[in-house]
């Protein structure tokens, strides 16, 4: 089993949700994390919410690298290092393709798909100095595609072929590469309100559980892609 303890995590889209409950298993298990997000405000809301110990709020916007290069040399001047990434930041239009407009599929494109991209050129010299793990959160909908999904698809589909195309490109660095891909999450994705109904959903929590696992995992074990489903559905 490998010691993360005292390990840097920088998260995007930390916030809230999937990110927020992965930032938490991680300050919880004596990593130092980053989080970032678009607006300040609220990346600093959930600092306090993590306890303000041994993290780092950055406002940074995936779409743009040179935010993504200032969060990286932040992270390093105030940790010393970058051991971990997690590519979380994400958004979801969606409407029948004929209806789709250019700004939804733009906005879709480039923060979870350049996004993705952005972050890991920007970290990737950290990660193969202090042979590192880069996680990006795809979705099981990068391997099934639905009606009035096809810009959210494109992009997840996107997320999950760049990701194991990093993995074999960086593996001889002893970089490990994942992707998780979630099924339905308690989370605010998509405008949702997390509620009294979601109980039957995966919880943030449980990915935060999930990441910890994966990098407390033998080094010779790699699982590359993780599908994941709540047990029963609504």
């Amino acid at each position: 089993m490998q010691t993360i303890e005292n390990k840097v995590a920088y998260i995007t889209g930390g916030t809230k949700g999937i990110g927020f409950g992965i930032a938490k298993a991680l300050v919880e298990n004596g990593i130092k994390v980053a989080i970032s997000g678009r607006n300040l405000a609220d990346v600093e809301q959930a600092k306090q919410a993590l306890g303000n110990q041994n993290v780092l709020a950055l406002q940074s916007d995936v779409r743009n690298y040179e935010d993504e290069v200032k969060a990286v040399e932040a992270i390093v001047t105030e940790f010393g290092q970058l051991d971990i990434v997690i590519a979380n930041a994400g958004l979801g239009k969606f409407a029948p393709v004929d209806e789709l407009s250019l700004e939804d599929w733009k906005a879709m494109i480039d923060t979870n798909l350049t996004g993705v991209f952005h972050t890991m050129k920007a970290t990737v010299e950290q990660l193969k100095a202090n042979k590192g793990y880069y996680i990006s959160i795809a979705s099981l909908a990068g391997t099934n595609f639905f009606a009035q999904g096809a810009g959210y698809n494109a992009s997840k589909f996107g997320v999950v072929g760049f990701t194991q195309a990093a993995m074999l490109d960086l593996r001889n660095y002893d970089i490990k590469c994942t992707t998780i891909m979630p099924g339905s999450v308690t989370s605010h994705f998509n405008d949702h309100q997390p509620n009294e109904n979601d109980g039957w959903k995966i919880q943030p929590e449980d990915l935060g559980q999930m990441v910890v696992d994966l990098l407390k995992m033998n080094p010779n074990v790699l699982p590359s892609k993780i599908e994941v489903r709540p047990t029963k559905t609504k």
